[in-house]
């Protein structure tokens, strides 16, 4: 039997352990409070992150070693910009030739590092054992047993197959692909472009206007992605439009719901309530995003425009009147 370690105990950490022992996977989930462990070891329940789902027995602890001891999967559900700082604790007790699962979606902050490019980093493994997985996965859906898709991407495509028959359910249904690239780079930037979408929610527009973000916030992630490697085509399927529709328009996003509570005049720490204290990836990512293209000579108004606003006190108003105030131009 395959054996997994889900590293993080999040909302989207416990969905995946559910995920996984509903596959017929082995799961041992790491938390790292004491009190979050015994809940999912004892009663089957994160009343922290998942209240009132019903997960299958898992086993957990907050022991990292006896998390990934003997471990043919890990998978790394921490925040983007804590990855490093907890790899690198975790490093020395991960098996060699076990594969490395990000499930984060973000660009390092400093480094401008894709998650991937942080993992071989810090553990030393080979990127043929590093994968990850984006597409259009809402946590609290998922945790109900709801029909979703999403994409394993890995260099080496018979490990993305082992992780995929690793997760694959009757509700669940991973795809493969070698792209992992793309499939990064879409995940990181759909967070940005959901908070523009909240914003404009927030401000009171409608369909009209937050299609025509979602439309042009895709043209921003296709020019950094094909800039730095990636397949249009990754871009056009579920770890790129797929995970774009779902981030930006769903109630469950937390990007969206922060975007929709500055949007309505709220402050950075109002909109952080919004989200019950849960890390909206995408107030750290625009950021970072924003770099990388910079670095590329990529231009990325929407990401500029709520990087200014989370960042450098732009008013909302201001920087939708900057997003239509741009010049008229082909498509």
């Amino acid at each position: 039997m395959t054996r997994a370690a889900v590293m993080g105990a999040g909302s989207w950490g416990t969905t995946l352990a559910k995920v996984l022992a509903d596959a017929g996977t082995e799961v041992t989930v790491w938390a790292r409070r004491p009190e979050v462990a015994e809940a999912l070891a004892t009663d089957h329940r994160n009343p922290y992150y998942m209240p009132g789902v019903q997960l299958p027995p898992i086993a957990a602890t907050n022991d990292h070693e006896r998390a990934l001891a003997g471990a043919d999967i890990v998978v790394l559900a921490v925040p983007s910009q804590s990855l490093r700082a907890n790899l690198s604790a975790w490093a020395p007790d991960i098996g060699g030739d076990a594969t490395l699962l990000s499930v984060a979606k973000g660009i390092e902050n400093g480094t401008l590092l894709r998650m991937s490019e942080v993992i071989a980093e810090v553990s030393g493994a080979d990127p043929a054992r590093i994968a990850v997985l984006s597409g259009p996965n809402l946590a609290g859906e998922l945790a109900a047993g709801q029909p979703a898709a999403t994409v394993i991407g890995c260099i080496d495509a018979q490990r993305a197959a082992a992780v995929q028959q690793a997760c694959v359910t009757s509700y669940f249904r991973p795809y493969t692909n070698t792209d992992v690239t793309g499939c990064e780079i879409g995940g990181a930037c759909k967070n940005v472009i959901a908070l523009a979408c909240g914003i404009a929610s927030g401000m009171g527009f409608g369909d009209n206007s937050i299609a025509a973000l979602m439309t042009r916030g895709l043209a921003e992630i296709i020019r950094l992605g094909v800039a730095l490697g990636a397949e249009p085509a990754t871009l056009a399927g579920l770890a790129g439009v797929g995970d774009l529709i779902a981030t930006c328009t769903s109630p469950l996003s937390r990007n969206r719901s922060f975007g929709v509570a500055l949007g309505s005049g709220g402050s950075m720490q109002v909109a952080q309530e919004a989200t019950h204290g849960q890390i909206a990836e995408g107030v750290k990512s625009c950021s970072s995003v924003r770099a990388l293209a910079d670095a590329h000579g990529v231009e990325m108004p929407l990401t500029e425009a709520v990087h200014q606003v989370c960042h450098e006190g732009l008013a909302v108003q201001s920087a939708l009147e900057k997003l239509l105030g741009r010049r008229i131009k082909p498509e």
